[in-house]
C-alpha cells in the first residue's frame, strides 16, 4: 500500500456531531454515513433588481472535497476497510452514537468520558492507517477536530480529562499530542441556560441532558469543584488553536416546535446563548500567566435546521480559513476619548454620578463575497457591550487596588488564505469592516437621562474598506502594506496607507476612527496581523 506524504496544514479531519435528544434521533443519526456534515442549504437572496436568487451551499463535506480534494474513508459499504488507502486529506466521522442504537449497538448510552476515550482511539487509528510504519510521517502526523454542539464538549473532555484508568491515561496523552486544531460550531462551552430556570438541572439524566449542567461539566472537564469558569481549557490546550463559531439567530430554530428558542430566549442561536459559546484558557505571556480568549466569529445562523450554523457558507468560510489559512488578523478598538453630551458632561463636572454603556457593532466582509465572515449587531442581539467604567479608569478607583487594565472592545479575529486567494492580476486581499458605536442610555444620579436622546442613534458609523498588499515576489525584506478608505468619503475605495509597526512579532496597523462631536469618539482601529500555519 502506497504511503502519502504528510503536509500540514492539510491534516485529516474528524467530525464529531452534536446531541441527539431521543432514541429516534439516535437511530436517524446512525442511519446516515456523514451525520450532518453532508447537509447543505439554499438561501433566498434579493438582488438589487428586486428579483430573488437562491444561494446553494453544498455542505462542508462537499466543499472540502471540491476545494481541497479531501476524501471520505468509506469503500464498498465498509468504513476504513483494510484494502483502502487512507490519505492525509481524509474526512472521518466519529460515530459514537452507534453503541446507543438499538439496531447497530446495545441500545445503552455511555458517559461522555467514554466517548472521549473512543475519540482518542479513533485519532490513533487514523494515524496508524495514514502513516503505517513510516517514522517520518508518524512524527509529522497531526489531526484537526471539527465538532457541532455537544461534539465540542466531547473534544474538550478528550483534551482536558485525564481521570481514567492507567491504560486509558496513556492512550489519551498519546492521542492529544496529535491534535493540531479544534473548530466548534455552536458548542455550549459554559453549559445551556434556560431563561426562567437557569442552568440545565443536573437531575435531568434522561438521554444525558445533564451533560450541559455546569456541575457535571466540571467533572468530565476535570475542572476544580470551585471553578466558576466552565469555559476554560485549564491549560490543557492552546486557546489560540481552538476556534469557536457562535450563532446569533434564535428566530429560525424550529426544534421542539419552537419551544427551545422560547425557553432559552434571545441572544442565542435558539439553544445556546451567545455568552456560553466561547472558550478561554490560561497562557504565559511575557513571563506572566494571563487568561486568553480563543479566536471566535459570530454569524447570523441558528443552532441547526435550514438556516443552521453547520450547513452555512459563513460557517465553512471560517472553518477553511482557520484550518488552512496563513495569516491571522485580530481587530480591536483602542478608544482615546468618548465625549458625553454637553448637559451630561456638565452634570459630571458638578460631581454627579454618571453611568453609561455602549454597544459596538462590527461586520466583516470579504471582497466579492455574498456572505459575512463575522457579524455582531444590536438588531441581532450580538453587539459587543462595554460599560464606560470598563474602558476608562473610574475616579474612585482605589489607589491600592489591582493595576488598572482597560477592557477595550475586541471586534474580531479572522484568518486569511493569502496564497490561495490573491489574484495574480490584482496582488491584494480586499475586505471591509462596517463599524458602529451606538449612543448609550445615560444615567445621571441613578436616573435615566432622556433629554436629546434618540434610541438607536450612533456616535459613529462608517464602512472601512481595506486592501492588504503583500511584498513583491522575491522581496524578503519587505512587509505587507495596508491601504484604507472610508465609505463616507470615498465609497468602495482605498486611499491611504495605514501606519504600521512591529510588536511581539506581529505587524500592527492603526486606522483613525473619529467623530469629534458631543457625543462623539476619538479612537483607533487596531489591526494585528501574524503568520498562521507556518
Amino acid at each position: 500500500m502506497a504511503e502519502s506524504k504528510i503536509e500540514g496544514p492539510l491534516y485529516p479531519v474528524i467530525y464529531v456531531r452534536g446531541f441527539a435528544m431521543t432514541q429516534k434521533e439516535i437511530e436517524d443519526t446512525v442511519a446516515t454515513p456523514y451525520m450532518g456534515f453532508n447537509l447543505g442549504s439554499s438561501k433566498v437572496r434579493q438582488l438589487w433588481t428586486g428579483e430573488v436568487q437562491r444561494y446553494y451551499f453544498e455542505s462542508p463535506l462537499v466543499r472540502l472535497m471540491k476545494d481541497y480534494q479531501y476524501q471520505d474513508v468509506y469503500s464498498d459499504g465498509a468504513e476504513m476497510p483494510p484494502d483502502l488507502e487512507v490519505g492525509p486529506k481524509s474526512i472521518i466521522i466519529y460515530r459514537y452514537y452507534e453503541q446507543a442504537s438499538t439496531q447497530l449497538g446495545s441500545g445503552q448510552q455511555s458517559e461522555i468520558e467514554d466517548y472521549a476515550i473512543g475519540l482518542a482511539k479513533l485519532v490513533l487509528q487514523v494515524r496508524d492507517r495514514v502513516c503505517c510504519d513510516n517514522k517520518e510521517n508518524r512524527e509529522k502526523f497531526r489531526i484537526n477536530l471539527v465538532a457541532h454542539s455537544m461534539g465540542g464538549l466531547i473534544c474538550r473532555c478528550f483534551l482536558q480529562n485525564s481521570q481514567s484508568t492507567s491504560e486509558d491515561v496513556g492512550l489519551l496523552e498519546e492521542a492529544r499530542k496529535l491534535v493540531d486544531k479544534v473548530f466548534t460550531y455552536a458548542t455550549p462551552h459554559n453549559g445551556i441556560d434556560l431563561e426562567l430556570v437557569g442552568n440545565v438541572s443536573g437531575f435531568l439524566t434522561v438521554n444525558q441532558i445533564n451533560v450541559f449542567n455546569r456541575d457535571r461539566m466540571k467533572q468530565y472537564l476535570a475542572l476544580p469543584p470551585t471553578a466558576t469558569d466552565i469555559s476554560s481549557l485549564n491549560g490543557k490546550f492552546d486557546p489560540d488553536r481552538f476556534f469557536c463559531l457562535v450563532g446569533t439567530n434564535e428566530k429560525d430554530y424550529e426544534v421542539a416546535g419552537g419551544w427551545s428558542r422560547r425557553v432559552v430566549g434571545p441572544m442565542s442561536d435558539g439553544l445556546v446563548r451567545v455568552a456560553n459559546a466561547t472558550i478561554s484558557g490560561p497562557v504565559v505571556q511575557n513571563g506572566k500567566q494571563i487568561i486568553k480568549e480563543s479566536p471566535r466569529a459570530f454569524v447570523y445562523r441558528s443552532h441547526s435546521g435550514d438556516y443552521g450554523i453547520v450547513n452555512s457558507e459563513e460557517g465553512y468560510q471560517n472553518l477553511r480559513r482557520f484550518l488552512f489559512g496563513d495569516v491571522r488578523v485580530d481587530g480591536f478598538l483602542d478608544i482615546k476619548e468618548l465625549f458625553l453630551p454637553p448637559k451630561v458632561q456638565d452634570a459630571l463636572d458638578t460631581g454627579k454620578q454618571i453611568r453609561a454603556s455602549y454597544h459596538f457593532e462590527v461586520v466583516v466582509h470579504v471582497r466579492g463575497a455574498q456572505w459575512d465572515l463575522h457579524r455582531r449587531t444590536v438588531g441581532e442581539n450580538s453587539a459587543v457591550f462595554r460599560k464606560y467604567d470598563e474602558m476608562f479608569k473610574p475616579k474612585n478607583y482605589p489607589a491600592d487596588g489591582e493595576p488598572w487594565r482597560p477592557h477595550m472592545p475586541r471586534l474580531f479575529s479572522t484568518f486569511l488564505e493569502t496564497q490561495a486567494r490573491i489574484n495574480p492580476r490584482r496582488r491584494s486581499l480586499g475586505f471591509s469592516i462596517d463599524l458602529g458605536v451606538l449612543v448609550p442610555t445615560y444615567e445621571v444620579d441613578n436616573k435615566f437621562w432622556l433629554d436629546d436622546h434618540y434610541d438607536g442613534g450612533y456616535l459613529y458609523r462608517d464602512g472601512i474598506n481595506l486592501e492588504a498588499i503583500p511584498p513583491k515576489e522575491g522581496d524578503d525584506t519587505g512587509s505587507w502594506t495596508l491601504r484604507y478608505g472610508f465609505d463616507s468619503r470615498t465609497p468602495n475605495r482605498v486611499t491611504t496607507n495605514a501606519p504600521s509597526a512591529t510588536k511581539d512579532g506581529k505587524l500592527v496597523f492603526r486606522i483613525p476612527v473619529e467623530q469629534k462631536t458631543r457625543p462623539g469618539i476619538i479612537a483607533e482601529l487596531v489591526l494585528s496581523a501574524s503568520a498562521w500555519n507556518t
